[in-house]
């Protein structure tokens, strides 16, 4: 008989992680105060984790710690130490970890219990479970994108010794597997690291239109419990909402609980069906998991929000707001006035019981004063019967000693460093090249997305010249397509790729190429580039979540590194006449670069960074920013330095409106009439703009507009 699967409970805060014992959860997982990638939860100190894994234990339960943030290169001994800590007084029974590179750590760290690779791991095809075997994992858990279909194709491919998780109920993300950089763009705050801003759970407006838009229901695989209860190698079912109370966990967990028990029992299912409507959740949806009968994950004209509308506020004669609610409210309830996506949004406790239809007092700060109409959500329920449960387990868990934290003392053995060897510049491309782009030199490659149509169009001349970009995202279904397209790419002569899963590595095993792990990787930390190399890659793109400091400081976090130095090559001696035709084109710019990092190489103009002078292994793509080209004694500006300015930048200009069609020829690569005065002088360079922002460069003669748009970016229709 197959192993029925686990259920996985989460917990923010001890409330809820007695709730889901109360509950007859098999696991529980939660995170520490840091490395959690929800760390707006309250999270555990060491401590009072050690007694939780105490009450675990002697309950025959267990206990997953999430570790599963992007660790980067200052982060790394603080890591190793808190896993080491983990190790000798907590003995979690399992980790789950984002950074593969983390994998490597907790061994070293002493840590012996299972390494569960995070949805955030990106593992999203059957060859990726073979690599992540390869790195030590005991676990992969599922992307919440896949089918049924797709879920079972996953299983059988996978080995034995690796177990599956896969979510049923809770938070769907806007983007696959959680792997999001929005909140870093918008707000500076990393949803890799644990601080995620919700970006997708705002309003948003297009064409007069408004509406949640990238909002996503809640995942709901209530009704088809029992088509996943028999899938070899799935041995969790796991329910998302670290940031969810106890009410919620605890009914979710009993409804699942008894789906899996009473997999045959028609009575039960309706049981189970109506203690989710309980739980206070989101709306749900199925989203893209039975594929003949797909729902939509996203519900833009209607609300989104978590909690169950108890109703909508009034005011009385004197201004002070209150609500009648549709339902009886009992201590202890909390709601939440406003829509979680709303900065101004209150939450409150019900202090007293308040019946059906009675007056309601919302006793709010003044600065938070809803208006009438706002609505109110009920967002977590203490019933007496719960309270009293979790007050039961509560006195469990003040009879468990645990073990109380002490200093560690560890060090992590940094990888050894490789030695780092001259790397052709790469040109990233969204078409083919064609011309003078074709005959490149042996220091340089471009970069080309691969795909049946590029492999079939490059020659063979060409071919061994290209970076084969695979794509970030390969679904199971793919996969043998993928592999054809890789394939021929290499009876074609290809030898460079670049992989954006590191798991995509698998489908080179016992092949000579060249693997760089692309940007969507996330290379954060030394560990991580071990862990890259041991899977075949010799380079690495570093993940642009790291911030200007984290990338200067990657090549050095290596005890075992010899100290090495690189000599920035010294800018070409400017002489006069080259200074004058800058000079010259830059009079009209109201930047002006400083001369004395100003490099010319041949005709190309850079404006070269500050950087220091000694850096472990770094190779230069690019030695600046590219400012233009001098030709002949004139200067012709670059795309790059284009899109650094604006209209008011530059005395030559002309900034037309969205609806202009010019727009669209212009980014065609078409010539531009342009009437007299709409451009700020009448001949000569002029920046492209819309609504002052730039999108390149033109040259004006006799109202004509030559276009200078690069020729890399052009539409082709």
């Amino acid at each position: 008989m197959t192993r029925k699967p686990e259920i996985l409970a989460p917990a923010g805060d001890t409330q809820s992680f007695l709730a889901a014992m109360a509950a007859g959860a098999d696991a529980v997982y939660l995170g520490l105060k840091h490395f959690s990638a929800r760390m707006q939860a309250d999270n555990f100190g060491s401590a009072e984790l050690s007694r939780m894994v105490e009450l675990a234990n002697e309950n025959g339960r267990r206990v997953y710690v999430a570790f599963n943030t992007l660790v980067k290169p200052d982060d790394v001994p603080a890591a190793g130490r808190l896993i080491a800590r983990l190790a000798r007084d907590v003995k979690p029974h399992g980790l789950i970890i984002q950074d593969p590179g983390v994998l490597a750590l907790a061994r070293q760290a002493g840590y012996e219990g299972g390494l569960f690779l995070s949805t955030l791991a990106n593992l999203t095809h059957p060859a990726s479970l073979l690599a992540a075997k390869e790195l030590g994992a005991d676990r992969v858990i599922l992307p919440r994108e896949l089918s049924i279909d797709e879920v079972k194709q996953i299983s059988a491919a996978c080995p034995e010794g690796l177990d599956l998780e896969m979510f049923i109920h809770g938070a769907l993300c806007w983007c696959v597997s959680g792997r999001c950089y929005w909140s870093s763009y918008m707000g500076g705050k990393s949803g890799l690291r644990g601080r995620c801003v919700q970006p997708c759970r705002r309003v948003y407006k297009q064409r007069n239109h408004s509406g949640r838009f990238f909002s996503c229901l809640d995942l709901s695989l209530d009704v088809l419990a029992k088509t996943i209860t028999d899938i070899p190698h799935l041995s969790c079912w796991k329910i998302e909402g670290r940031k969810k109370g106890p009410h919620y966990v605890y009914h979710v967990v009993t409804a699942y609980k008894m789906l899996r028990d009473n997999p045959d029992d028609p009575q039960a299912r309706k049981d189970a069906e109506k203690i989710l409507e309980m739980a206070l959740g989101r709306p749900s949806t199925r989203a893209r998991f039975l594929p003949q009968r797909t729902s939509e994950p996203t519900s833009p004209d209607s609300q989104t929000s978590s909690g169950r509308l108890v109703g909508k506020v009034q005011t009385d004669a004197e201004g002070r707001p209150f609500f009648k609610p549709h339902i009886e409210l009992i201590s202890y309830d909390y709601l939440r006035v406003g829509y979680e996506d709303e900065n101004w949004h209150s939450t409150l406790p019900v202090t007293r019981r308040t019946p059906k239809a009675g007056t309601f007092t919302l006793r709010l700060p003044r600065h938070k004063t809803p208006k009438a109409g706002t609505p109110v959500f009920l967002i977590d329920r203490r019933e007496p019967e719960l309270v009293q449960l979790i007050a039961e387990w509560k006195r469990k868990l003040d009879r468990c000693k645990g073990s109380e934290p002490t200093a560690v003392e560890f060090t992590p053995k940094m990888p050894k460093p490789a030695h780092p060897r001259r790397r052709p510049d790469m040109t990233l491309r969204a078409s083919l090249p064609y011309g003078s782009e074709t005959r490149r030199s042996r220091n340089s490659v471009i970069g080309l997305w691969l795909s049946p149509k590029s492999v079939r169009e490059v020659s063979r001349t060409v071919a061994p010249n290209m970076a084969w970009w695979l794509p970030p995202v390969i679904w199971p279904d793919e996969e043998e397509l993928w592999k054809r397209i890789i394939n021929e790419a290499i009876r074609n002569g290809a030898k460079h790729f670049v992989c954006n899963e590191p798991w995509q590595a698998a489908f080179f095993k016992g092949r000579e190429a060249d693997l760089v792990a692309g940007p969507f990787c996330n290379a954060a930390n030394a560990f991580t580039l071990a862990s890259f190399a041991k899977l075949g890659f010799s380079a690495a793109f570093v993940s642009p979540e790291l911030t200007k400091e984290d990338f200067l400081a990657l090549p050095k976090k290596s005890e075992d590194a010899p100290e090495t130095r690189i000599r920035l090559e010294p800018p070409t001696r400017m002489d006069k006449k080259n200074k004058a035709v800058l000079e010259e084109f830059f009079k009209d710019c109201q930047w002006k670069p400083d001369w004395e990092r100003v490099q010319i190489k041949g005709e190309k103009v850079y404006l070269v960074p500050e950087l220091p002078a000694k850096l472990n292994g770094i190779h230069f793509l690019r030695n600046g920013l590219y400012l233009g080209d001098l030709k002949k004694n004139r200067f012709e500006p670059s795309q790059q330095l284009a899109m650094t300015l604006k209209a008011s930048d530059y005395a030559g200009s002309v900034s037309l409106s969205p609806e202009d069609e010019r727009i669209g020829r212009y980014l065609r690569g078409e010539t531009l009439l342009l009437e007299p005065g709409e451009a700020t002088r009448e001949k000569g360079w002029i920046l492209v703009c819309v609504d002052q922002y730039a999108l390149g460069w033109g040259k004006l003669v006799n109202g004509v507009l030559k276009n200078k748009y690069w020729s890399g970016w052009r539409l082709k229709s």
